[in-house]
């Protein structure tokens, strides 16, 4: 008689329903296939409404732009002349490649391991999810490179606990992208939001209070405590026993000849690798003095024209160098230590390996990145965003009914432009100044769109950090597709905007401030 509990009728409906979803997305083509037929889709869609002289009137300008089809002369032309630009431009490059040969360095020396050995091996499990959770909300901090740090090492720490490694791996992910918007800290995206609803109501008359990078800061501490007890929650009791159930053992693929082995790490370390560790602390701490004195000083070159590091400046600009710098020189010292970097050509081989690991990513990223630069190119985003807007507001909705309405379309538009500062520009243009009419404060709307800017990205193949977390999963499930992940983000997604809009209802009914000086409704004259 098998000692796995019985599946309740609830777990059996979620396994089926969730594995409906899997199947019907593992058939769609390979990713680089879909994308190409994406791409496809959108050139001719381009070409269509450009010969149809459809036009977009970007919201707070008296610009119309006209619809760009690939299939014309200046598509034709663009796309020749821009294929290798369209690939090195695409924007995850920037940030994933560095932090893989930093990570690479700091893994392949065993510095991760140990140091998650060290940290972890003591701590209750069940703690974990939760631990995972919380690093994930608040790893918005290190904006992008979130998505490649945070879940490796989540898998790792689970692995580490004798704990199904995939389940910290997409717990992680869906911790960073589902609470993206959201975090205990004031962060670089506070003060790109605050800038960019600022611009568009210094010419409002009685356009409430002014928005600035804390305006949203009460709001946001009540959903990332939220968020984060619903994602260990869920990592914990749906994911992980999920995975169980699906009989997906705790494997890992330890090289070329794939290999399985057990995953259950022993947490003892020697005295080696608890003077690597000690050392490697010293290296970090230095480096983490040296990086904070030349950001301190008065005249510090990484201040903005202002003195100041928000909304811009180019220390935010530096977060890349940061986590790479913290990674490498650690990792190097630890390596030197314990012996598993013993020479100066070990290094270029380690980040090597890590580049090798990469590889089918930085495939996918040729045909993601023309896509996405046709998506730009054409036009078709903002025509998106403009008629999706335009539909909403001619429906006439007032009350909460109207903030749940435009959270719905913050959400579903989400599914296709993923950078969050291009959709509020877009957004905020048209439905600040509505809801200004209507008598809400900005900063209530502003904190409203972080609902729907983050809760859906973990759903879109869109999400090029989608297709890094999959080149990570096949290590441990090489036939998993992106139907495998959104089967598994679904009940992360579902849960955090549910919760979400929940925290929101609170705020305007109870008439909470959104921050420091900032309401719901714009107090009346």
């Amino acid at each position: 008689m098998s000692s796995q509990p019985s599946l309740t009728r609830r777990s059996a409906l979620i396994d089926r329903v969730l594995g409906g979803i899997e199947r019907v997305g593992n058939k769609l083509p390979d990713p680089f296939i879909l994308f190409l037929l994406l791409f496809g889709i959108t050139a001719v869609a381009s070409t269509a409404m450009a010969w149809a002289n459809v036009t977009v009137q970007l919201p707070g300008t008296d610009e119309i732009t006209m619809v760009k089809g690939f299939f014309t002369a200046e598509g034709l032309t663009w796309f020749t002349q821009n294929i290798g630009v369209n690939y090195l431009g695409f924007p995850p490059l920037a940030t994933v490649l560095p932090i893989l040969l930093a990570v690479g360095v700091a893994e392949k020396s065993g510095l991760l391991a140990a140091l998650i050995r060290k940290a972890f091996g003591s701590a209750p499990r069940w703690s974990l999810p939760y631990a995972v959770a919380f690093v994930g909300v608040v790893g918005s901090i290190m904006s992008d490179a979130a998505f490649v740090v945070i879940p490796p090492l989540a898998a790792m720490v689970f692995k580490a606990a004798g704990r199904h490694p995939v389940a910290g791996l997409l717990g992680g992910f869906a911790a960073v992208g589902a609470g993206y918007s959201t975090s205990l800290f004031v962060t670089s995206l506070d003060a790109l939001f605050a800038g960019i609803t600022t611009s568009v109501t210094q010419n409002l008359p009685n356009a409430g209070s002014a928005v600035t990078p804390v305006s949203n800061y009460f709001f946001n501490v009540a959903s990332a405590l939220v968020l984060i007890a619903l994602a260990g929650f869920i990592i914990d009791r749906i994911l992980e026993p999920r995975l169980g159930r699906q009989g997906i053992a705790r494997e890992e693929i330890l090289d070329d000849d794939a290999v399985l082995v057990p995953t259950v790490m022993n947490t003892r370390l020697t005295d080696t690798e608890n003077r690597g560790l000690f050392w490697a602390f010293v290296a970090g701490v230095v480096v983490a003095g040296v990086i904070l004195i030349g950001v301190l000083l008065p005249e510090s070159p990484w201040r903005n024209e202002d003195g100041e590091f928000l909304p811009r400046s180019p220390l935010l600009s530096s977060i890349v160098f940061i986590v790479f710098a913290m990674f490498v020189i650690p990792g190097l010292v630890y390596g030197k230590i314990t012996g598993s970097i013993a020479r100066g050509s070990d290094v270029p081989r380690v980040m090597g390996q890590a580049i090798k690991d990469m590889s089918g990513f930085l495939v996918l990223a040729f045909i993601l990145g023309q896509f996405i630069a046709l998506f730009n190119f054409s036009g078709i985003g903002s025509w998106l965003a403009v008629a999706g807007a335009g539909g909403l507001e001619s429906i006439g909705l007032t009350g909460f009914s109207a903030v749940v309405a435009f959270v719905l379309l913050a959400s579903l538009l989400n599914l296709f432009i993923i950078s969050g500062s291009a959709m509020w520009t877009l957004m905020a243009a048209v439905f600040v100044p509505l809801f200004v009419l209507l008598g809400y404060e900005p900063a209530f709307i502003q904190g409203a769109f972080r609902v729907g800017d983050s809760a859906t990205q973990v759903l879109t193949p869109l999400n090029p950090y989608m297709l890094v977390l999959l080149t990570m999963l096949r290590k441990y499930e090489p036939q998993a597709g992106l139907g495998t992940i959104i089967a598994r983000m679904l009940p992360f997604a579902v849960t955090f905007w549910l919760a979400w809009v929940a925290v929101l209802s609170v705020f305007f009914f109870f008439d909470l401030p959104m921050g420091p000086g900032n309401g719901i409704m714009i107090p009346q004259q």
